[in-house]
């Protein structure tokens, strides 16, 4: 069953106990990570918590628990859930405290919520799906997995308005990510991505299918690309948690290589599920 967790008690998945002057709530003040587990076990979650704390140094966030309480936490609950697949979300805010910019003294606040992995069909995942282009326009330390994340649900949702899976982000001339993917491009056998900055979020799955491709002796590389290196490559595909490894045939209303996903790409996801086993 889905299940709940907020300040040290286990909750009903949607019992009404965040209070007002919470400040994830009032301020989107926190960092927050997604784990999936496969067949009740974590993937990559020590990756996973390393990343939540740097994100919670970057907004000069105390915790409150180490990473081994922490992790042992999220494996209790999701034993206790008996669920086997899952996606596990976890967040940290600066507390509950009256309203004011300024920090407050309190201690933080977190919440967990365990429920049934968001798998994609298989008619998906054989089709590829549709990206838009669109304008980067979060902020500065896009590196931080913030819960400030307006810009990009104003973008997933203009990428949904033209019927499309994600919204892929141009800055500067530039693609960065999707609103909530890395993004990835394949070109004469050589897999490309941008280079880790501000403007990119370290992604786990990232790791996972860097990993994964010099497993298998694939040419790699961190590069920035451009909409129309995008647009020639032989293979485009995104990575995230939810979505493993997915392939993008349409990008702007223009077909990428011959329409279809491309071998690498499932190459490179039989060998991200492989290392979910």
């Amino acid at each position: 069953m889905a299940l709940a967790y907020f300040n040290g008690k286990i909750v009903g998945i949607d019992d009404p106990v965040i209070p007002i002057d919470e400040r994830g709530h009032q301020f989107g003040d926190g960092v927050y990570e997604v784990i999936r587990f496969y067949q009740g076990k974590p993937f990559m979650m020590k990756e996973h918590l390393e990343r939540l704390y740097k994100s919670a140094e970057a907004i000069k966030l105390e915790i409150g628990k180490e990473q081994e309480e922490l992790e042992t936490l999220m494996l209790q609950l999701v034993e206790k859930s008996g669920l086997a697949d899952v996606d596990l979300y976890m967040q940290a805010t600066r507390g509950i405290a009256p309203r004011n910019h300024l920090f407050p003294t309190c201690p933080a606040s977190i919440s967990i919520t365990v429920k049934p992995a968001r798998e994609l069909s298989q008619d998906v995942r054989a089709q590829g799906v549709k990206v838009a282009l669109l304008p980067d326009e979060r902020w500065q330390n896009c590196y931080i997995k913030s819960l400030n994340l307006l810009p990009n649900i104003l973008a997933k949702q203009e990428a949904f308005k033209q019927g499309c899976f994600e919204a892929v982000l141009v800055r500067e001339g530039f693609i960065t990510e999707g609103s909530s993917t890395n993004v990835f491009i394949v070109k004469e056998g050589r897999i490309q991505t941008a280079p880790l900055s501000n403007h990119i979020l370290a992604g786990i799955t990232r790791i996972a299918v860097k990993e994964v491709a010099e497993e298998l002796k694939l040419p790699f590389v961190e590069k920035s690309f451009t909409p129309e290196e995008l647009f020639q490559a032989d293979e485009v595909f995104l990575t995230s948690t939810t979505s493993e490894v997915l392939a993008v045939t349409t990008a702007d209303d223009r077909q990428i290589g011959d329409g279809r996903p491309g071998s690498l790409t499932m190459q490179l996801h039989k060998g991200f599920r492989q290392k979910t086993r």
